[in-house]
């Protein structure tokens, strides 16, 4: 039970800090268009969307941990970059843009889909260092 707390925990902070991080780092040299830290309220609640953001990243961040919590040595990190980079990545540029309403042609641009798995990859190994030194392998 512990360890999908430090899960939730770990995906949590993973984006507001690896995640977050290279949105700056792709804002400062125009690479991405992106807001790090984006205050603004998003519905339906008003919470500012950088939380929102981290909510979804601490849920994220359960599911990654039942992935890659047996893997060994270099595995661990490179799984937990592959697995964060594709899994949030595609749900979030088919089933949350189809929710909003958005068109899935949008999101087909080639560096849209690199931007979204660079983040989301950046996101996977925040989760794997803070399950590491959070809940260290026995």
């Amino acid at each position: 039970m512990f360890a999908i707390i430090k899960a939730f925990i770990a995906g949590f902070v993973s984006t507001l800090t690896f995640h977050q991080g290279l949105v700056w780092v792709f804002a400062r040299y125009d690479i991405a268009a992106f807001t790090p830290w984006h205050m603004a309220p998003v519905p339906p609640v008003g919470m500012p969307a950088v939380l929102s953001l981290a909510l979804w990243g601490g849920l994220w961040g359960i599911a990654l941990w039942f992935l890659i919590r047996r893997a060994l040595a270099a595995g661990y990190y490179v799984g937990a970059i592959i697995l964060g980079a594709i899994g949030p990545s595609v749900v979030a540029l088919s089933l949350v843009a189809w929710l909003k309403g958005q068109p899935l042609a949008d999101n087909l641009d080639m560096h849209v889909i690199g931007v979204a798995l660079a983040l989301n990859g950046a996101w996977g190994l925040g989760v794997a260092v803070f399950m590491r030194i959070m809940h260290p392998p026995r």
